[in-house]
């Protein structure tokens, strides 16, 4: 069949595009495929079988309506087939007929839902989304049997044509928010897109800036509350990151497991994960001014400390502590590059070897290397902003070595003021402390029970403010 080998030959005739021909009363049908990428035994049992069975008419019409065993086919134009075809579609075609039946046959290896790496579950759900698209719509809809949940699907990259699927209640999120997302899918021209973070740049506002302007999360119970609240959630096949917006900084304060225990224990960790992005970013810069600038400020007794622990050094403590953060986050990417069994022994081996040989060897002091050490696991009560407040610790390093306690403040004052500034989509960034939302402070860092919190965040705009009141 001509129209067969020309789809054959636009696709360089790849050996696992299969052609089929059946004889059906007298009447020729052929039956096109990519072998893997489909379920063989569906294709068996579902359309090849019931072809070889059938003793009626041969068409298109008859052939979908009353002969084919299977849940999604549709007719389609000679335009299509290629399309079609690399969608995992079995292309069926009836001698005499110009279009022909797409059917829906496609089977990709893909793991079952597990406790994602990246968000470990302490109490409450342990599922978590998987590469697979249908496997992420169907753990929403598992969440989230309502009418209102709207999923609106495209196609984005000139060669990959991957499927993004935009999540949102049609009753509670701002339709000009969504409409100003779904607009910017549709705009985006690249080649190929492998996850949410290819699509963020061309979203967000400030592509070029440092901090995120995006919530990233693994866990339908995650993505469901943040739908419940307005947002917008945008997933990809071959993904299992879902992205959300609008986004404020404070979430990445919060954790599941905050809401699926005690209220007082929730409200402790928070202040504790606040202070840990304080201690990661900050300290290094302190430590280092008060060395070189302010040690006036510091008792004696840690003066003669860090002096008996520091002299005959033969670096300035600038370079010291430099050469001790970069020696940490080198070990920190062998860990992750190695294979796992690899990274954590070379990671333990060189942390224990390489800092008490250099104590030993006068080359770094004990504090330098507690200050860092303590920073480097601070930036991990808030895994999510870890690689933002890493850059943020190298900036107050410089300011603190060169400028002292003038240069760190004047450094918290000039981020303050930067995040302060960021509202992408009318959402302010520091909400609900800056600007006050009055309201939201009921699940700021002082977390209260989930029955008092009646409204839904008035810094994320939203149709519906109050929480529970509309029936389904």
């Amino acid at each position: 069949m001509k129209i067969i080998e020309d789809i054959k030959k636009q696709l360089n005739n790849n050996p696992d595009i299969v052609e089929r021909q059946f004889l059906v009363n007298d009447k020729n049908v052929y039956l096109l495929f990519i072998k893997s990428t489909i379920d063989k035994t569906l294709l068996v049992h579902s359309v090849i079988s019931p072809l070889l069975e059938h003793k009626g008419e041969v068409n298109l019409n008859v052939l979908s309506s009353s002969v084919l065993k299977v849940a999604e086919i549709e007719n389609v134009k000679k335009d299509d087939f290629v399309r079609c075809l690399l969608r995992s579609k079995v292309l069926l075609f009836v001698d005499g007929e110009t279009d022909a039946l797409a059917i829906d046959m496609e089977f990709f290896p893909t793991r079952q839902p597990a406790e994602p790496p990246t968000s470990p579950t302490i109490q409450g759900p342990r599922e978590g989304f998987t590469e697979s698209i249908k496997t992420t719509i169907a753990l929403m809809r598992k969440q989230l049997p309502s009418k209102h949940l709207v999923i609106k699907s495209f196609f984005v990259g000139e060669m990959s044509h991957t499927q993004v699927s935009m999540f949102y209640m049609d009753n509670l999120a701002d339709k000009k928010i969504v409409k100003k997302i779904e607009n910017k899918l549709k705009k985006i021209n690249t080649d190929i897109v492998l996850d949410p973070h290819y699509l963020v740049e061309y979203i967000v506002g400030r592509p070029n800036s440092l901090f995120e302007q995006y919530g990233s999360m693994e866990k339908p119970d995650i993505v469901t509350a943040k739908l419940m609240e307005g947002r917008v959630a945008i997933a990809v096949d071959g993904s299992p990151i879902v992205i959300t917006f609008p986004f404020v900084m404070f979430e990445d304060i919060q954790n599941s497991n905050d809401y699926y225990t005690n209220s007082h224990y929730a409200t402790f960790i928070r202040y504790v994960r606040a202070f840990g992005i304080i201690m990661a970013t900050v300290i290094p810069g302190v430590y280092l001014s008060l060395r070189l600038y302010h040690y006036r400020v510091v008792p004696l007794k840690y003066i003669l400390t860090i002096s008996a622990t520091t002299q005959n050094l033969p670096f300035t403590p600038f370079i010291e502590v430099l050469f001790i953060l970069i020696l940490f986050q080198m070990l920190y990417e062998v860990s992750l590059r190695l294979p796992r069994y690899l990274g954590i022994a070379t990671s333990i081996v060189g942390a224990l070897v390489l800092g008490d040989t250099g104590v030993q060897a006068g080359l770094i002091s004990p504090p330098g290397i507690i200050v860092i050490a303590l920073s480097l696991i601070a930036v991990y009560t808030v895994p999510n902003q870890a690689p933002q407040l890493n850059i943020v610790r190298l900036v107050f390093l410089l300011l603190g070595g060169t400028l002292g306690l003038l240069g760190v403040v004047g450094g918290m004052i000039y981020f303050v003021n930067y995040l302060n500034s960021m509202n992408e989509f009318n959402a302010p960034n520091l909400a609900p402390y800056s600007p006050r939302v009055q309201q939201d402070l009921k699940d700021g860092l002082h977390k209260k029970p989930i029955p008092k919190m009646r409204k839904r965040p008035q810094s994320i705009k939203s149709n519906d403010d109050i929480r529970g009141l509309k029936s389904e």
